[in-house]
């Protein structure tokens, strides 16, 4: 057995070891399939087990199966040599054409003759994908109201929390590649054009990297949200420390709504507003170049953590334990001590506001910040 997989040359107690643990026999694996049809956070921390699965098999070729939403957050990854990409749009055409877009891509993956399926996402669609691959090995995760029909490994989920980068490397782990400690960091790659495009509209708002705030507070799940008036409050203190502030949201309407009206109850504070203005592939070139990003539970957080980039970030109903900062000493979490947290609901009963978050004091967050808050930026030259 290699660090990382399995090979001719294991020592007799690694043997013993794969035929306890019904470890398959990887030297013949060429082609390798990962797919993970969640949402873009999901997906960024999925990079650990592509590169734990490249170093452990150097002579493989690695595949990706997305939502086609999602490819921003691999794209441009070393390790990936291509992608099959599952446009959800198509069901808004009707029945026929989401059948005919998913047997384009069944019959897509067929084709290409995968030894390896690893499917790291619950749910059918995944599963029957790697049943129709026709992978000799295909791993997937066992799930509590039904059988893990398709898979030739089962992956347990633990009943305890544990990070989500954890438990996509549990799938490697299944099948005898143990991941290198050092080398399980997130990966993102920001294309030069996307940096440049942010040091322009930064320029042009007469913003220099590092010498501003970004304040990103919005989720696809407003349930995870912190009450605007809070928001609003946080951005008055950063502006009066003397930093500017530079505001984003994804391109929803919802989103972008509720920024624009944090935006107007800080007037006359000046702020940047450039949510929904910018590709994924920018707002992470945004974060990168900020001194510090302010956001909830959602995709701007595991970016920072991807870029090593500082970051303070509130959580409530949902787990800091397992979607929280993933290896990134410059990320500071903010909850609340709710006897309940995290409950995993959509607000308190299902009402859509969550009270350990309108209930997080807007100090506490600044107190988070202060290190970085007490030096001003230096004045542009």
């Amino acid at each position: 057995m290699t660090d990382e997989g399995t090979s001719p040359g294991r020592t007799d107690a690694s043997a013993a070891l794969a035929a306890y643990a019904g470890y398959p026999d990887l030297t013949g694996v060429r082609r390798v399939l990962v797919i993970k049809l969640r949402h873009h956070g999901d997906v960024l921390l999925a990079t650990p087990a592509i590169t734990t699965l490249a170093r452990a098999l150097p002579g493989a070729s690695i595949d990706a199966y997305l939502n086609r939403e999602t490819l921003p957050m691999l794209d441009g990854h070393p390790d990936i040599d291509r992608f099959h990409l599952l446009d959800r749009s198509v069901r808004k055409r009707g029945r026929i054409a989401a059948w005919r877009e998913e047997w384009r891509l069944l019959r897509a993956i067929r084709s290409a003759r995968y030894d390896l399926v690893v499917n790291l996402t619950d749910g059918d669609r995944g599963r029957y994908a790697a049943m129709a691959s026709g992978a000799k090995i295909r791993v997937g995760y066992a799930r509590r109201d039904r059988p893990g029909r398709g898979y030739t490994h089962l992956v347990k989920r633990p009943a305890t929390p544990r990070h989500m980068v954890e438990q996509n490397l549990d799938a490697l782990r299944r099948i005898g590649i143990v991941p290198d400690p050092e080398n399980i960091g997130l990966s993102l790659s920001i294309p030069d054009v996307a940096h440049q495009a942010v040091r322009a509209r930064l320029a042009a708002a007469g913003l220099v990297p590092g010498r501003f705030f970004l304040v990103h507070p919005a989720s696809r799940w407003l349930f995870k949200c912190w009450p605007e008036a809070n928001v609003a409050a946080l951005v008055r203190h950063i502006a009066l420390a003397g930093w500017p502030v530079v505001l984003t949201a994804a391109p929803d309407q919802r989103e972008m709504e509720m920024v624009a009206r944090i935006r107007d109850s800080v007037a006359p504070t000046s702020v940047l507003d450039l949510s929904g203005q910018l590709t994924l592939k920018e707002l992470a070139a945004l974060i990168d170049a900020a001194a510090c990003l302010f956001t909830v539970d959602s995709v701007p957080l595991h970016i920072a953590s991807a870029l090593q980039r500082p970051v303070v970030a509130l959580y409530g109903p949902s787990s800091e334990v397992e979607w929280g900062p993933w290896r990134n000493p410059a990320a500071r979490v903010v909850t609340d001590d709710a006897s309940c947290r995290p409950c995993g609901l959509d607000g308190c009963g299902g009402s859509k506001v969550s009270d350990c978050l309108t209930h997080i004091p807007v100090d506490r967050v600044l107190a988070a910040m202060a290190p970085l808050l007490a030096t001003p930026p230096p004045a542009t030259t």
